[in-house]
């Protein structure tokens, strides 16, 4: 391959791969230390506002009224799993006929190829993590011990809590760590009924509104104001209003003159110094002009999202490591975790006609964990533990659907609301199991001559074990609570649905066992930093994306620390 590189024009003191929630973080913290940082995105620009085509659109303003066509899905043929993608916001999902991969075993891998990455789209859930998650596989047995406390990460939950804006309640709850919260959303009234039903009848559960990354109040942050209650998040908010790299980190990073970000950017491998054991540069392909070009840096941050920066390691070989940039203890690519969702229970409430809701507020409910917390909390045949998240509303005119009726009385009826409902479903922890696994094939190569991502993991007993239990537990809670006509659903999603994959480059206290330390640096590469969601050692229960931006603002401030000490 011939690469193209002008070493003057091409060298910056930052390569941050990736420019989704975490490579927009690591973008805004070294730019705003001084530091000149180029982001190579391997997806097209969008920018805040401008490249957001739908976001004031009406279901009544698409031919097929959101769903997607039958050309629609073969072109995305395995994003539109994801029950959530449609026709509004579609342009922000993979076309997976360009950027296929290949599964052993159903893996929904679920990708927003472009600058801001699935920031565009996440679910925007904000829950801290907690030792009773930092200190799980060093008491159960299963996976490696995690190289940090809750204790170390806590201040820089707070540094990122600050800045993204999480609404939420406090709850004073040791395995559920209170954050910097701007006001809540509420519950509505059939969700309140559950809240005291569930806190009356139980022991150690509760419910509580969804912790959310949408500014609720007053903030002095550009480009942002308060959330409107449009629902309308996952195709761009004009308000800002959610938290993405597109609206709030990238453009503070550019606010500091430091930054560059090259779009278009495949990178495909890390380039690494023997002499000085030290990485010195990033390879990419540009994806318009198939060129080969080289970028120098000091310091790397592989953000590109858990299988996608394990793919990176993995292609960067050379005579030190021949199996992937770090990986001695041979764990690069293995100990894929999510979280599994997909099943739960429903049912309906009578009463409250004369209530109803104002707007579509963009969160639900949740009850955290209960299960396997300490000595009084009733032990099961499975390790760690789920929590739910679910809501309370009425249902529309398409209740009127199925009755027989016509003329002015039909008219009536389809505007007025139907009963009050309401569902949760279950949010479980994945164990690490060294067998789930991606690799790379060379003898299938994708559009770009790079060799296609093979994915082979699946869920596991303890997995099992635990759906039951939560499923079983949701129609006890709704039955107590006083629904009726409960019905219990299990889609039988398969791993990576629940969008949270983890684990591929762990961090670890032995090099081992484990690829990088406890400050995201691969062991022996220092100068290498990876904290997406590669670097998980565990998966919790509790939505993971909070945590994956404190440890990069911690990772960032300890590269500058330590470049600033000559270190690096």
């Amino acid at each position: 391959m011939k690469y193209v590189t002008t070493k003057k024009s091409n060298t910056y003191d930052a390569i941050v791969i990736g420019s989704g929630i975490s490579g927009g973080w690591t973008a805004k913290e070294l730019c705003e230390k001084g530091l000149k940082t180029i982001v190579l995105e391997r997806g097209r620009m969008v920018k805040h506002i401008e490249d957001y085509p739908t976001m004031f659109k009406e279901d009544w303003d698409f031919k097929l009224r959101g769903r997607l066509s039958n050309e629609d899905k073969l072109k995305y043929s395995k994003q539109s799993r994801w029950v959530w993608m449609g026709e509004a916001n579609k342009h922000f999902y993979n076309d997976d006929s360009q950027n296929d991969y290949k599964e052993i075993k159903k893996f929904d891998w679920i990708r927003g190829t472009q600058v801001g990455g699935r920031s565009l789209i996440w679910g925007r859930q904000t829950y801290r993590w907690s030792d009773y998650d930092f200190n799980a596989n060093k008491l159960d047995g299963y996976g490696v011990d995690w190289p940090i406390r809750y204790k170390d990460i806590a201040p820089w939950y707070d540094h990122v809590e600050k800045f993204i804006g999480v609404s939420g309640e406090k709850m004073n709850l040791k395995h559920l760590p209170d954050g910097e919260f701007l006001k809540p959303m509420e519950l509505n009234c059939v969700e309140k009924v559950l809240k005291e039903s569930i806190e009356k009848n139980y022991d150690q559960r509760y419910l509580t509104i969804g912790r959310v990354a949408h500014v609720t109040e007053g903030t002095k942050l550009e480009n942002r104001s308060n959330c409107q209650f449009r629902n309308k998040c996952d195709r761009g908010c004009p308000y800002g209003a959610y938290f993405s790299s597109n609206s709030s980190t990238l453009p503070y990073a550019e606010k500091t003159g430091n930054l560059t970000i090259r779009p278009n950017s495949i990178a495909y491998n890390i380039i690494y110094d023997e002499d000085s054991k030290k990485a010195t540069g990033v390879r990419i392909l540009d994806s318009e002009t198939n060129e080969h070009i080289e970028y120098n840096s000091k310091i790397i941050f592989l953000c590109a999202s858990a299988i996608a920066s394990s793919s990176i390691l993995l292609q960067s070989k050379s005579d030190r490591y021949p199996n992937g940039l770090g990986n001695d203890c041979g764990e690069l690519g293995h100990n894929i975790m999510d979280h599994q969702l997909g099943s739960g229970a429903s049912g309906k409430f009578e009463g409250f006609e004369d209530k109803n809701e104002y707007g579509n507020r963009p969160n639900g409910f949740y009850i955290p964990r209960f299960r396997n917390l300490n000595s009084k909390s009733k032990k099961f045949d499975f390790l760690r533990g789920y929590g739910y998240q679910g809501s309370g509303s009425r249902s529309d005119w398409s209740s009127a659907v199925k009755e027989v009726g016509y003329g002015e009385e039909f008219k009536k009826a389809i505007l007025e609301p139907g009963n009050w409902q309401i569902g949760m479903g279950g949010f479980g922890e994945v164990l690490p199991y060294h067998e789930n696994k991606m690799f790379l094939d060379y003898d299938d190569l994708d559009k770009w001559g790079l060799p296609k991502i093979v994915i082979d993991a699946e869920f596991k007993e303890n997995e099992l074990k635990m759906k039951k239990d939560w499923i079983e537990q949701a129609e006890e809670m709704l039955e107590l609570a006083g629904c009726k006509e409960i019905t219990t659903y299990d889609s039988n999603a398969p791993i990576g649905r629940g969008i949270h994959e983890m684990g591929t480059a762990r961090m670890g206290r032995d090099k081992k066992t484990s690829v990088l330390n406890g400050f995201n640096q691969i062991h022996d590469v220092k100068n290498v930093f990876v904290t997406d969601g590669a670097c998980m050692t565990s998966s919790a229960t509790q939505n993971p994306s909070l945590t994956y931006m404190a440890l990069t603002a911690r990772a960032a401030n300890h590269a500058v620390e330590e470049l600033n000490k000559r270190n690096l």
